[in-house]
């Protein structure tokens, strides 16, 4: 059987392979279930989840290795929308996403909604203005469009470093993200753990490229997708007999505006340390709430390993139904993160503060352990850590207050199932659901990294007359040493994953939407006008967030680095438009071709040959 034949039957079977693979995936974890109720030792259960789900993402990789280079940067350009959408989907629900949106949003309350409407507006943008174009130009990677455009290695570059810049801060987060749940599920240091959750990103995506990718980050959807929506069913069910949290935690917010005021008639809260869950900029003012929108729409239509997604799909008409599919797949965990976000803190308020110090439950302790839960100022490491840290607090009568205990947002999601009291074999399955949404963005990030280095820097630039298989082995050494750099980085604990996210989004945003968005739709946009503008754009936003984090400066107008794009994006879009205008047009060739990458019609006009 020929390869294309093989790859044919291999694609009409798709339904029968994840079919099965659902069906063992809850085999599995109803195996589980039954080895806790026969007295298993919890951290058994722990070390099976995460390394079987490892096992099979290595496996998926192993299987799907290539030596194509069409294969390995772009699967073949033979990806079905609906795959791709779950594939998008995955690369998407980041660690951030599903480590620390609700985290978020327990923690600001009606303020992290922005992130919520950022991401999800976003894709709107990427259907209308982005994903099918890039398609129809038929490029490999971002930088690879750059080029053909702007008509050089100039343009070339910049994106490069643009996409570097963006992508290596993106997925310091999603390393950051598996080394916390290694920590926790494995009983290793966090240090060690981002180290083992870096050779389970590897294992997916060094052998198969995007090929590998793409097939394992579908199997890893599907086990993000059930981890985080389970454990709020099964709460949703326990207290209201529906499962469908999406649609009961509205009376859950009604509690929980009962237990504020309850809070601070028995003197557990001040008016200072409790922000009301339902109140509009409380940790947000408007300025920040909406620019934070608005970059976060604008990065994800910028983001280099998303929009590489849609060079995969087999036509442009695919490439916009692929975004359909992605945003509904991305919907099903947004609209069920405010559910958990309620829920965890309806537990926490009802359960643990005001209970005796004494008497807190075993969670506190579990997490304190690993530095990600304080009280009284002090890690929660030990009931006698706990008591003499309270001690020491003026006031502190032996009960729990509510600005004694501090939470590390990112911990919510993982600790759910414990603050409930639900099995742990449900903690089990959110890690497991936990690393595929972080090993799934790692390895697209990742991969966006190395394609670029290895065929836009070694192979376009310095040596194009490099045979495939160099150039392959080329964006394996580039993928594993940007993967060791980034895990050493996470390492270091830099700010939350969120934070650390929002910065990648405001470089993307500022450094690639003019010159993508223009490049498009207006044809008078010129090499020097683009070159321009995303040196200007990115440069400033790098320096606003550089220097408000690390250099004491003050923030312009209040506006907190997280949305640093705001200024950035003007400034690009700006300086574009006028470089523009004030330098030669593009040649008539150019400026039909940018008319034909606008109908829907015909085939790609780069092809993959002389790539």
């Amino acid at each position: 059987m020929s390869l294309p034949q093989r790859d044919d039957a291999f694609l009409a079977s798709l339904g029968r392979i994840y079919g099965t693979y659902v069906g063992g995936f809850i085999a599995f974890v109803a195996a589980l279930a039954i080895l806790e109720q026969m007295g298993v030792p919890e951290q058994i259960i722990g070390y099976l989840f995460v390394f079987f789900t490892l096992a099979v993402y290595a496996g998926i990789g192993i299987v799907t290795r290539t030596v194509q280079v069409s294969e390995y940067y772009v699967a073949g350009r033979r990806v079905p929308a609906v795959y791709n959408g779950m594939a998008t989907a995955a690369d998407w629900l980041s660690g951030a996403s599903f480590v620390g949106m609700a985290g978020t949003l327990y923690a600001l309350g009606y303020d992290g909604l922005a992130y919520v409407i950022g991401w999800t507006g976003g894709y709107v943008l990427v259907a209308v203005l982005v994903a099918p174009y890039l398609r129809k130009f038929g490029a490999y990677t971002v930088p690879d469009f750059l080029a053909a455009r702007f008509g050089g290695n100039l343009a070339r570059l910049v994106g490069v470093l643009v996409l570097f810049a963006c992508s290596f801060t993106y997925v310091v987060a999603q390393i950051y993200a598996t080394g916390i749940i290694a920590s926790r599920f494995l009983g290793i240091s966090f240090e060690v753990a981002v180290y083992v959750g870096l050779a389970g990103i590897l294992l997916c995506s060094m052998l198969g490229g995007m090929r590998a990718v793409t097939w394992t980050q579908v199997a890893q959807y599907i086990v993000l997708i059930v981890a985080y929506m389970l454990p709020v069913a099964i709460l949703s069910a326990q207290k209201f007999g529906f499962p469908l949290a999406q649609f009961t935690y509205g009376a859950v917010l009604q509690e929980i505006a009962v237990l504020e005021q309850d809070l601070l008639t028995r003197g557990l809260a001040t008016a200072e340390t409790l922000k009301p869950h339902l109140a509009p900029f409380t940790s947000l003012d408007p300025l920040n709430f909406f620019a934070l929108i608005a970059c976060l729409m604008i990065g994800t239509a910028s983001l280099p390993h998303i929009l590489m997604r849609y060079f995969t799909t087999l036509s442009v008409r695919d490439a916009r139904r692929s975004v359909g599919w992605s945003l509904l797949f991305i919907l099903l965990l947004y609209v069920t993160a405010p559910a958990y976000a309620a829920f965890a803190k309806l537990e926490i308020y009802q359960n643990v503060i005001g209970a005796g110090l004494e008497a807190l439950p075993q969670w506190i302790y579990t997490y304190g352990k690993l530095g990600l839960v304080d009280i009284c100022g002090a890690h929660a490491a030990s009931p006698d850590a706990v008591q003499a840290a309270c001690a020491a607090v003026p006031g502190n009568d032996g009960v729990l207050r509510l600005p004694d205990l501090a939470i590390d947002r990112d911990v919510i999601v993982i600790a759910m199932p414990e603050i409930a009291g639900l099995p742990y074999v449900i903690a089990g399955l959110v890690a497991a659901g936990g690393l595929a949404a972080s090993l799934s963005t790692a390895d697209g990030l990742l991969l966006a990294i190395a394609n670029a280095m290895s065929h836009d820097v070694y192979y376009r630039m310095l040596d194009t007359r490099a045979p495939a298989s160099r150039r392959l082995v080329m964006a394996r050494v580039l993928l594993v040493g940007a993967a060791v750099l980034a895990a050493y980085v996470a390492s270091t604990r830099p700010a939350d994953i969120l934070s650390v996210v929002a910065w990648a989004f405001s470089l993307a945003a500022a450094g690639n939407f003019p010159a993508i968005v223009l490049g498009i739709w207006w044809k008078r946009c010129t090499s020097a006008g683009a070159i321009a503008g995303m040196i200007a754009g990115f440069g400033v936003t790098l320096f606003y967030l550089a220097m408000t984090r690390y250099g004491g400066m003050t923030e312009w107008f209040g506006v907190k680095n997280i949305s640093a794009a705001l200024f950035g994006l003007p400034v690009g879009f700006a300086v574009t438009i006028l470089v523009s205008l004030l330098t030669p047009a593009p040649s008539r060739e150019m400026q039909a071709l940018i008319d034909d990458i606008r109908k829907p019609s015909g085939g790609p006009l780069m092809h993959d040959g002389p790539l």
